[in-house]
């Protein structure tokens, strides 16, 4: 029997960020995936603000910025949104397919000691305290102490498991092909609204289109195969043109149901991304909160399975990340019914862009679709509590250090900036980073958040979120063994806790 310390079903963007998580901490990782080789398909067609900050806390970001393209392309049932605006290096849709995420992910997964088994299908489980057994291809058994489930909307090991998927059945259709245009559109990214449905044509690579036709009333079974024609007759009966579209890579066909997994874990098996919610992909969410689902859970487990923080850590996965699947659900029911034909819709139509005009509309429509807003319940006290820290530059006597250059070992960081807090980490120097700052402000800012007090300190997670800072309601000590764990128990000898120190000023 085989055996590793966690088993991922599915080599997707999901599975794949988790598996890069889980080796950086040098956790033994098996990805398992039914399929013969990588697919070229690509639902998914860009990332987020938040996705790639999270790339960037990683120090994986260049290689998908060199083969994506910054793009304003984000959008509320295509009403165009302005990124630009938000508090983020990276203010913009970057344009990727999801066939190239997944082989830079790939990549960066072997480059960390991993790899992919393909033709590897989860046929059956059976878990107990210690672990779980899964039967893969049939026969083959690999023990393991959990598996993750990221095998898609039609997710075996989330059948397995038990766990149930309710929601809404799909009310119509749109078919998506990446195609070549003869007559292709004058610019590079056309969506519009009109009175049968609406479409959408962009540039994704030189010579190469993806096109996406929905109509509205028309829900084809999820089994149906759809072909170049029907992508076709289909953009004719909106349109009246096909933009001459010919040998397409790839056509599919999606749906509106909107599925979340009543629970996100059972026992010692786990779901994320498309196993664990499903909707349609208005504003592009899917892939990125599929990809942040699996760094809100990879630093956790990676504790649990090492020994160093308590199973009831993984709770805090679903307390924290369901939560924000049901609110994709909810906007992008919302977004369906807005992009509904018909008079009553166009009246709504109207009043929602006049409202997206205007400056607070876009920045509330826009870091909900981007994620920039996210506040998990992590804590009370102060309103940076739970909230994903910016990318602060800290000025060195040797240069500058970005805040997110820190975290690229995907461990916790305290910043400490009085220096005042060395001993309080003598139990926990095996899992945190330690550096002391000198900050010469008596007070800074955070948009969206406003001034922060002269705080002593920041105890940032390794998925970029603030677990503490002095005014949160929990102490330190509380802080600590709640998200990283009890304290180890340290000889005196051996008390002082390296450190790394950084003389900085914060610049924003």
């Amino acid at each position: 029997m085989e055996s590793a310390s966690v088993l991922i079903a599915g080599a997707g963007p999901t599975g794949l960020m988790l598996a890069c998580e889980l080796r950086l901490a040098g956790i033994d990782v098996h990805v398992v995936d039914r399929l013969d080789e990588r697919s070229s398909e690509s639902r998914a067609g860009g990332m987020h603000p938040r996705t790639l900050e999270l790339l960037d806390q990683r120090g994986m970001l260049a290689p998908f910025q060199s083969q994506g393209r910054p793009m304003q392309a984000g959008h509320f049932s295509t009403i165009p949104l302005d990124f630009s605006r938000f508090d983020t290096r990276y203010p913009y849709t970057l344009v990727l397919l999801q066939a190239r995420v997944e082989r830079l992910l790939e990549a960066r997964l072997v480059e960390l000691g991993g790899r992919v088994h393909w033709s590897s299908e989860i046929t059956g489980l059976d878990q107990d305290d210690t672990g779980v057994t899964a039967w893969v291809s049939g026969s083959r058994q690999i023990r393991a102490d959990y598996l993750v489930g990221c095998d898609g909307g039609r997710s075996v090991v989330r059948k397995l498991a038990g766990i149930d998927f309710p929601g809404t059945p799909a009310t119509m259709t749109s078919l998506l092909g990446d195609v070549e245009l003869a007559e292709p559109p004058s610019e590079a990214y056309v969506q519009e609204r009109v009175e049968q449905g609406n479409f959408a044509v962009f540039a994704f690579e030189p010579g190469w289109h993806r096109v996406i036709v929905t109509e509205y009333d028309r829900v084809l079974d999820r089994q149906a195969k759809v072909s170049l024609d029907d992508l076709r007759a289909a953009m004719v009966r909106l349109t009246g043109t096909d933009f001459g579209m010919h040998n397409p890579r790839w056509i599919s066909h999606f749906g509106d149901a909107a599925r979340l997994a009543d629970r996100y874990r059972s026992g010692r098996v786990l779901l994320a991304g498309d196993a664990a919610h499903i909707h349609f992909p208005a504003g592009g969410q899917g892939m990125n909160t599929g990809m942040q689902d699996a760094v809100n859970l990879g630093w956790k487990l990676a504790l649990v399975v090492t020994g160093r923080a308590p199973e009831t850590l993984l709770d805090s996965y679903e307390t924290e990340r369901r939560p924000v699947a049901d609110r994709v659900l909810r906007n992008t029911r919302a977004q369906t019914l807005l992009g509904r034909p018909g008079p009553h819709s166009d009246a709504l139509r109207e009043t929602v862009t006049a409202l997206i005009e205007t400056d607070a509309a876009n920045d509330t429509l826009g870091t909900m679709i981007s994620a920039l807003d996210l506040k998990y319940p992590i804590g009370d006290g102060h309103p940076l509590v739970g909230r994903r820290v910016p990318d602060l530059d800290l000025k060195t006597a040797d240069g500058t250090v970005r805040l997110y250059e820190l975290l690229h070992r995907g461990r916790p960081v305290l910043l400490d900036f009085d220096g005042s807090l060395g001993s309080a980490l003598e139990g926990w120097t095996d899992r945190i980073d330690h550096i002391e700052a000198i900050r010469p402000t008596d007070r800074w800012a955070i948009p969206a958040v406003g001034d922060i007090p002269a705080s002593a300190a920041l105890l940032i997670r390794p998925d970029g979120y603030v677990a503490w800072l002095p005014e949160a309601a929990a102490d330190l000590h509380t802080a600590l063994t709640i998200w990283f764990g009890p304290e180890l128990d340290v000889p005196p000898t051996a008390r002082r806790p390296a450190v790394l120190q950084v003389t900085c000023a914060i610049a924003l």
